[in-house]
């Protein structure tokens, strides 16, 4: 009987919507599999749909909440459904609270809060428990003499904003990681809670479900043009304007499905730059462009029978190379930033082996002596969406485009504020102002008076 009545509430709401060849596609049902093409119109329009647009989306949703009958429609578009290309889960999963930016630091700590009750927040009922595989071994910074005062520095202000982070002397640090040559260290910082590294495509499908669940339509494909109010001025140099509707392109076709919009998230990515320079934006509405860039970057693993054991934390070198455990059993996977006369060709994500030869494997095996015997297992490549201007994510509205929010540039740390910046940007969006966490100073205002807020801790 509970399945029959089941069964007839579903046929009802199959039967209220619109058939799908009566030339205006119907909105999604919550939970459906997403329509291979977009609707005519949305609410709100994500473009981006790895974890900082599906965060944007679910949160938008959920401060929604039921003050309308039908609510919000929110479309995220994403042109890589398969995710082989995502930043997300191309990356090596680190969430920690040692930046030297306040608020970087602050939306760790929310997005740390977040993970530790995620199953509250993002658990669809009838399905099982989402398991994230965080594993709590914290961040380990080393610095040098020359940079020692900066990292001290730089914890003092992570305590004050509540991060529990210890300094270690080289003989401390070498009483607790016996593995480490503490050559050339002057002091080492630890993160004690809140510290780790999960599973990245766990929490973006998390994020995904759950914002399909209450409603959130998504659709494969790529916006490449918009159509604002500029469009119809006569004035060829308008103070601003608004997008009206954003050109959905679908893959394998010469088509596209405009979507009239209220809001367009610009969630991009390493794409959100090129996002801003896309057909029917008002170039001069544009300026300063949106310094973001894809920044291409490799990720080695490897097989290390007598490395480091379970204890071992995220560690970051003073040469900038990095590494952590993954899994047991003696595996590992790190990496390095190039210098910026190194860095590699982003057009595809082909992997430069001879980078981790020549370049990261002494460095590795000069700080952990166990590393000069190593067996390499695989690589990859992923992007940073990389902010040249400061390497810190841009938030909030544009200053010119009225309706167009700004959520990307995070330079290799947006998997873990995603969150905290997926609530912000549905906060401004919603009630105009920010209410969790102050981020005003991640805005549009610092590119236009040319005053970078320069984050020392991007690895």
């Amino acid at each position: 009987e509970l399945g029959q009545t089941v069964e007839r509430v579903l046929q009802t709401l199959r039967d209220q919507l619109p058939a799908m060849g009566s030339g205006r596609r119907g909105w999604v049902p919550p939970g459906t599999h997403p329509d291979p093409r977009p609707p005519d119109e949305a609410d709100v329009v994500v473009v981006g749909g790895g974890v900082v647009g599906w965060s944007v989306a679910y949160w938008l949703k959920v401060l929604e909440g039921q003050r309308r009958q039908h609510g919000m429609r929110v479309l995220v578009v994403e042109r890589d459904p398969t995710y082989s290309r995502a930043s997300t889960v191309l990356s090596a999963g680190g969430i920690r609270q040692q930046f030297s930016v306040r608020e970087n630091i602050q939306m760790s700590r929310f997005s740390a809060r977040f993970l530790r009750d995620i199953n509250e927040h993002l658990g669809v009922w009838n399905e099982p428990p989402i398991d994230i595989q965080f594993q709590p071994s914290g961040y380990l910074f080393l610095a040098s003499p020359q940079n020692a005062a900066e990292l001290e520095a730089t914890v003092q202000l992570q305590r004050d904003e509540g991060a529990q982070v210890a300094l270690l002397s080289p003989t401390q640090l070498k009483a607790k990681f016996p593995w480490i040559n503490t050559e050339d260290v002057a002091v080492a910082s630890y993160g004690l809670e809140d510290e780790g590294w999960f599973d990245p495509w766990t929490l973006l499908n998390a994020f995904r479900r759950k914002a399909i669940s209450l409603g959130v339509q998504s659709c494969p494909g790529e916006v490449r043009a918009f159509v604002t109010s500029a469009n119809n001025m006569m004035s060829s140099a308008p103070p601003s304007a608004r997008i009206k509707y954003v050109h959905v392109y679908m893959a394998d076709s010469l088509e596209y499905q405009p979507v009239a919009c209220a809001i367009v998230v610009n969630a991009a990515g390493a794409w959100a730059g090129k996002l801003l320079e896309a057909e029917g934006l008002p170039g001069g509405l544009c300026q300063p462009p949106l310094p973001i860039q894809p920044r291409k970057r490799y990720i080695f693993s490897w097989h290390c029978p007598n490395g480091p054991g379970l204890s071992c934390p995220f560690l970051i070198d003073t040469s900038g190379a990095y590494f952590r455990r993954d899994g047991i059993g003696g595996n590992y996977l790190g990496g390095m930033s190039p210098s910026e006369e190194e860095e590699p060709d982003p057009s595809d994500l082909s992997v430069d082996h001879n980078y981790f030869q020549e370049q990261i494997w002494p460095l590795l095996a000069r700080r952990v002596p166990a590393f000069e015997s190593l067996r390499v297992r695989g690589s990859w490549a992923g992007y940073y969406d990389y902010n040249t201007f400061d390497r810190n994510g841009v938030l909030g509205p544009h200053p010119r485009l009225e309706n167009l929010f700004l959520a990307a540039g995070f330079s290799g740390h947006g998997l873990q504020h995603a969150p905290a910046a997926g609530r912000a940007v549905a906060e401004l969006v919603l009630r105009g102002r920010y209410e969790t966490l102050d981020l005003r100073r991640l805005g549009w205002d610092r590119l236009v008076q040319g005053k970078p807020l320069e984050e020392q801790g991007v690895v």
